[in-house]
């Protein structure tokens, strides 16, 4: 069933009794039905814990920010979450969820337990050193911001270079999107205190493990577990492992 958090601004589904001791936050395009079998699985095998799961602004049921903005923002619109969940929370991230989880433990130590992370692009591949767009492209950009070249045909490029994600982005969301692939955490992940799982597919090529193993090596305090034969989407893929390292953690609360 749909519920609704942070006064009606967000939506989500809730699995057992509140106050929720996990707090979980989907990744790009997804939704918080990616966590339905793990959080079920964990409320039903520990009986008493509570878990929240949302749509972050902009997927699901949940609207889009009123103006762009990085995964610091999407933290700030999250945040109100925390007052609906126990004193201190387990939050789990994937992707671009974790993005925001990051940010969140960075800025509300006091709030946050632990973390569970799982294919979250916290820093840049070191096998895709930041590149600049064709030159094709950044010609056109240039013509269409001074107005010598029209909205369709600037469109019609922005299809033809940009990613998967960045053409079916709309609107606010596709600001969104160009702001929060440009960002790298080494700052937020040397603030965090909190003990982290990093639950990472052994064959997820969108954050792929050296990426985890380099955010371990920043983390205080961090453990990585990898899954033989799991891709990018860990929540979905092996929603058991999830479930697991989610208990494990909620076992040193």
């Amino acid at each position: 069933m749909l519920s609704s958090f942070a006064g009606g601004s967000l939506f989500g589904s809730r699995v057992g009794d509140p106050p929720a001791d996990v707090l979980a936050l989907h990744g790009w395009g997804r939704s918080h039905t990616d966590f339905d079998t793990a959080l079920t699985g964990l409320v039903e095998s520990r009986g008493t814990t509570g878990a929240i799961a949302v749509d972050l602004p902009g997927f699901g049921a949940s609207p889009a920010p009123e103006a762009p903005c990085g995964a610091a923002g999407y933290a700030e619109m999250v945040r109100p979450v925390l007052d609906e969940c126990g004193p201190r929370v387990v939050l789990v991230g994937h992707s671009f969820g974790g993005r925001v989880a990051v940010e969140l433990a960075a800025r509300f130590p006091d709030a946050v337990a632990a973390l569970v992370l799982c294919g979250v692009p916290l820093l840049r591949r070191a096998d895709r050193p930041a590149a600049r767009p064709a030159l094709r492209y950044r010609l056109a950009r240039t013509l269409h911001r001074r107005g010598l070249l029209g909205d369709d045909a600037m469109e019609r490029m922005r299809q033809r270079f940009g990613s998967a994600d960045y053409r079916s982005a709309t609107g606010v969301m596709r600001d969104v999107l160009v702001t929060v692939v440009n960002e790298t955490y080494e700052a937020q992940l040397g603030e965090i205190s909190q003990p982290v799982e990093l639950v990472w597919g052994r064959e997820d090529d969108s954050a792929p493990m050296e990426v985890a193993q380099r955010a371990g090596g920043i983390l205080a305090d961090a453990r990585l577990t990898v899954l033989d034969g799991v891709g990018h989407f860990v929540p979905t893929e092996a929603a058991p492992s999830l479930a697991d390292a989610i208990s494990q953690r909620l076992d040193v609360l």
